[in-house]
């Protein structure tokens, strides 16, 4: 049987590296990259938190997921950029297409991680190989990865850990005990603090200690999980590169306001700005959706919700919103709120859709739809709008990059 030769591909400091590639590229001097910078939210919002840190920013202690406030208190000259969710999307998808050209059995882990099966490549050296894509991804794309091999998904998410930026590392198994056993525990994928305080508490600091633990010892003490971490620190993980993503259960999008809605107008206005891209997603994903629900958090963090099956599943974003505008309206207790969610579920591919006769149907507005998303595609997603956004101070389509169903970011599932 054939080994494999599995590749993680990661992109050092993602949001950082897109925003300083894109800013080159477009004739700004300053390369993020070299200077204290951080991409973030909006301090002056909810949303003030740390996303991504360049490496001299790193020097002053800033932290990934602190707030903008105790980033400045470190570093007052520091650089803040807001986040571009479209540019990020775009650049990921750009380092796909580069990938594609070396295997088709590419797995989109989030969105700067992807794992790439060389296993079925040609005789030419793997090492070479994986030189020869981080060079043309800095040269082609303007950003820098760390690329890890090994003979699994696991080792070689691994191994793309080790000393960054712009590397390339290997983990097969004969390298474990060298490379990976010496590292603190808590460096193993899936030991979060709280496994790793339950393995100290029983003399466990390394990741060697807990490969040397008796098999039925771990799996009688921390069950299930333990004999997956177990598993994992002695190399094992057998999952295959995935070029066909897992299903998607659902398509949600949510936000946190920069202030505390008090009106029904402007919360229909965040409904359709969400349902704007909830649509644009599911219809991406060629399905429509039958449970439409919506979700609301007041200002004294009281969280409620309602939901409501449809005769047939739709992709449109009127349906959508009408929808999630009637649950708002049952379930508003006229409390001011701080975060809105519309979700769609029970999903079906629009290969077959049974059109009920009962159904308002109009085929205009799903050719409508289909037109402004192609348009919007191309030219940016504000490059059509409704009018009600005008001068409202209200975005006209909310929404993150992607479903977390589509790209799992950090989860257990290889």
């Amino acid at each position: 049987m054939k080994h494999r030769i599995i590749f993680h591909i990661d992109v050092n400091s993602a949001y950082l590296s897109w925003e300083a590639a894109y800013r080159l590229q477009h004739g700004e001097s300053t390369d993020l990259r070299n200077i204290p910078s951080i991409v973030g939210g909006d301090e002056s919002k909810r949303h003030g938190i740390v996303l991504a840190k360049s490496i001299p920013a790193k020097k002053y202690g800033i932290l990934t997921g602190e707030s903008i406030y105790s980033a400045k208190q470190k570093c007052p000259n520091l650089t803040i950029i807001p986040p571009n969710y479209e540019r990020y999307m775009k650049a990921s998808s750009s380092m796909v297409d580069l990938l594609e050209e070396y295997s088709s059995y590419i797995q989109r882990y989030s969105i700067d991680e992807v794992f790439l099966d060389y296993s079925y490549g040609n005789e030419q050296n793997f090492l070479d190989i994986a030189y020869e894509i981080k060079e043309r991804i800095k040269k082609e794309l303007g950003f820098t990865v760390n690329i890890g091999i090994g003979p699994n998904k696991l080792l070689a998410k691994m191994a793309s850990d080790f000393k960054k930026p712009d590397r390339v590392h290997t983990l097969f198994h004969y390298e474990i005990e060298d490379k990976m056993w010496p590292l603190p525990v808590d460096k193993l994928f899936m030991v979060g603090s709280k496994t790793k305080k339950k393995l100290n508490g029983r003399g466990v600091f390394t990741i060697g200690e807990l490969a040397k633990l008796d098999r039925e010892y771990i799996y009688s003490w921390l069950k299930k999980p333990g004999l997956l971490i177990w598993e994992y620190a002695n190399g094992i993980e057998n999952s295959p590169v995935r070029n066909i993503p897992l299903p998607v259960k659902s398509v949600g999008n949510s936000t946190t306001t920069s202030y505390d809605v008090d009106n029904r107008k402007e919360s229909y206005m965040f409904l359709l700005a969400l349902s704007e891209m909830v649509g644009m997603r599911i219809r991406d994903l060629e399905q429509s959706g039958r449970v439409i629900s919506i979700s609301l958090k007041s200002h004294q963090f009281h969280s409620y919700s309602h939901q409501k099956k449809l005769d047939i599943p739709t992709d449109s974003t009127n349906a959508i919103y009408k929808t999630a505008k009637k649950l708002f309206d049952k379930i508003w207790n006229e409390e001011p709120i701080r975060r809105f969610s519309v979700n769609i579920s029970e999903l079906y591919s629009n290969e077959f859709c049974q059109l009920s006769l009962l159904e308002d149907y109009d085929p205009r507005e799903e050719i409508l739809d289909k037109t402004i998303d192609k348009i919007r595609n191309r030219y940016g997603y504000n490059s059509v709008i409704r009018s009600c956004f005008l001068y409202s101070g209200i975005k006209p389509i909310i929404g993150g990059v992607v479903a977390e169903e589509d790209y799992p970011m950090m989860s257990s599932i290889f």
